[in-house]
């Protein structure tokens, strides 16, 4: 190996890349070595899932990608007559059934697979990791790993749904924000759905976002602050009415039941409202103060043309009003108006329509004297990074299944339970 090194001049960085894979391809001799010391025979017969007795045919070899290097196994399999299908004991034993790529592998793919497109996964594995494979498994088992996660969140939510499981933390003040954003699909998934303009094709289909943080103190300046590492995410593209029972499950995972005080945060959506209503009776309600700014500034710009000097100032003084919490006063200012075109007749009509239903989440004033956060940046914020950095880019399309899975992914991840999933994984 010295000499390998030395012979054509000593290079730093191609003696460590050198010396990584002789060092890799030494250790995934040892673990197959390792490995194969046990072939997993178990007997002539050996139970089935289903209980049935699977006889010993023979011996097969399978390649897995580990960590280190591929390897051979050569592992006992069974048929069971009744089933009709192989069982191969150490399979399940090591985790490797149905899949050749072992469980390190399989975590590092999802950790790429949630972060970024799955070609620069397959690129950075095979850089950072000397693992290599191909982008559509990236994806695969990417998805696969985004479907358990599902499928645990599923279990996990039902127990503090249906009061199995009671969460024993609890906070001052637990928020609850929620928002959605269009995630672009194949056309079949949009089939007969309308699109923004009239007349138009749906393109996309919403991922729906919700997030979980508490707060316990003020800064120096009175502002609220969120406590560290209290964000959990859940999202996914489905109905409202599912949504709520996931956000609500998160929530009651994260101590709704045991909080002094509930803060719900969205925009004006009506759907977010009516989930509001539905799982959280009692909590308090907050518009997003900046998305009702733009309102504002929307419907300025509308009269008195885009950044004109008029507009301007009808601005400022609707929004000092939206600011001190007088919705009331804004709304009589609005209904002043006397526009002529039909246009903005009728927007000057919708965005008193707005602001009159939201009254009672606009108390802006009070809201921040009672210390609580008016503005939803976290679950916007969230939705960039968790829906759009990963979904949105340039030239990808989703099957709802494939989005649902990577969205499960991210939000594992962005919430700090990554660690939490494969210690349960491997345990079971």
């Amino acid at each position: 190996m010295t000499e390998m090194i030395l012979r054509d001049g000593w290079d730093l960085e191609s003696s460590e890349m050198l010396l990584r894979r002789e060092m890799q391809r030494v250790g995934g001799m040892v673990l197959e070595e390792l490995l194969n010391s046990d072939k997993g025979y178990r007997g002539v017969r050996t139970p089935c899932e289903k209980g049935h007795q699977a006889e010993f045919v023979e011996y097969r070899s399978k390649e897995i990608v580990t960590v280190l290097s591929p390897v051979t196994l050569d592992r006992a399999y069974y048929y069971c007559k009744q089933c009709g299908g192989g069982v191969v004991p150490r399979d399940q034993e090591l985790d490797v059934q149905d899949t050749g790529f072992s469980p390190g592998v399989r975590r590092m793919i999802g950790h790429v697979g949630g972060n970024e497109a799955f070609e620069a996964g397959r690129r950075d594995l095979e850089i950072l990791a000397g693992v290599s494979v191909s982008a559509k498994a990236v994806e695969r088992v990417s998805e696969g790993i985004g479907r358990q996660l599902e499928v645990a969140n599923r279990v996990e939510r039902e127990c503090f749904v249906s009061g199995k499981i009671v969460s024993l933390q609890s906070a001052e003040k637990l928020y609850v924000c929620l928002d959605g954003t269009g995630v672009p699909v194949v056309p079949k998934e949009t089939e007969g759905r309308q699109g923004k303009e009239k007349g138009s094709v749906a393109r996309t289909r919403e991922g729906k976002l919700g997030c979980v943080f508490t707060q316990t103190r003020l800064d120096e300046k009175g502002h609220p602050v969120r406590d560290e590492h209290s964000t959990t995410y859940v999202g996914a593209i489905e109905t409202a009415e599912q949504f709520g029972w996931r956000l609500y499950g998160e929530a009651l995972r994260r101590g709704l039941n045991r909080a002094s005080k509930v803060i719900i945060l969205g925009d004006g959506a009506s759907w977010i409202w009516n989930l509001a209503e539905q799982h959280f009776p009692g909590a308090i309600q907050i518009v997003d103060l900046y998305h009702a700014r733009q309102h504002v500034a929307s419907l300025g710009n509308l009269l008195y043309g885009f950044a004109t000097k008029k507009a301007k100032q009808w601005i400022a003084q609707r929004r000092r009003q939206l600011d001190a919490g007088n919705i009331e006063k804004m709304i009589a200012s609005m209904r002043r108006l006397r526009p002529q075109r039909v246009d903005i007749i009728e927007e000057v009509e919708k965005t008193i329509g707005y602001f009159r239903s939201n009254i009672r989440r606009m108390h802006y004033r009070q809201f921040k004297k009672e210390g609580y956060f008016i503005g939803s940046g976290v679950v916007e914020a969230g939705c960039k990074t968790i829906l759009g950095q990963r979904l949105k880019q340039s030239g990808m399309h989703w099957t709802v299944a494939g989005a649902n899975s990577i969205i499960a992914l991210r939000c594992c991840q962005q919430s700090g339970r990554w660690e939490e999933f494969w210690e349960i994984n491997s345990a079971s």
